[in-house]
């Protein structure tokens, strides 16, 4: 039997994690899970460019980054949602931090899109979601935009007439 009690979406504000987003809440509604957003502001310092693109100090910057990220994290979490949701900011490198986050938490799944590029947009530009796949300590399901859809979108209240059967049966 599968139990899911925690589910992570990764959130980078791109069409391929507003469908790994659906994945997740579906999910997660479906077993009873906590769903975690996940927004990873990337560190500039960590960046090889950076010592010569910020030579100010950029701490006040970066605390705006990351408040916006979770301001615009808040405004994404649906009204109707019936799982409970946590939304998170992280800084620091994607992969890690989306690792770690799973660690920290007991993740029992990522949901994570993928924009699929190409080998050549791979080759220079990396993959999050292939280093997350190779280090995640649980399962991961990659959503790659656009998706085959075996999500529905239903009205909130067909699912709450739905749950009310569920819990009535």
């Amino acid at each position: 039997m599968i139990k899911l009690q925690s589910i992570l979406v990764p959130v980078d504000f791109s069409d391929c994690s507003d469908g790994a987003m659906k994945y997740g809440y579906a999910l997660a509604e479906a077993f009873g899970a906590t769903l975690h957003l996940v927004n990873v502001v990337q560190d500039p310092y960590a960046m090889p460019w950076a010592t010569e693109g910020f030579a100010a100090p950029i701490g006040d910057l970066l605390a705006d980054w990351e408040g916006q990220a979770k301001r615009r994290l808040s405004a994404m979490v649906p009204r109707e949602a019936l799982a409970p949701t946590v939304v998170s900011t992280q800084v620091g490198s994607p992969s890690r931090e989306i690792v770690a986050y799973a660690g920290q938490h007991r993740i029992d799944l990522i949901v994570l899109g993928t924009h699929g590029r190409g080998p050549i947009g791979h080759m220079l530009l990396g993959s999050v979601a292939e280093r997350v796949v190779r280090t995640a300590p649980c399962p991961v399901l990659t959503v790659r935009h656009p998706q085959r859809e075996f999500v529905a979108d239903v009205s909130t209240e067909a699912m709450v007439d739905a749950c009310a059967v569920g819990a009535a049966g």
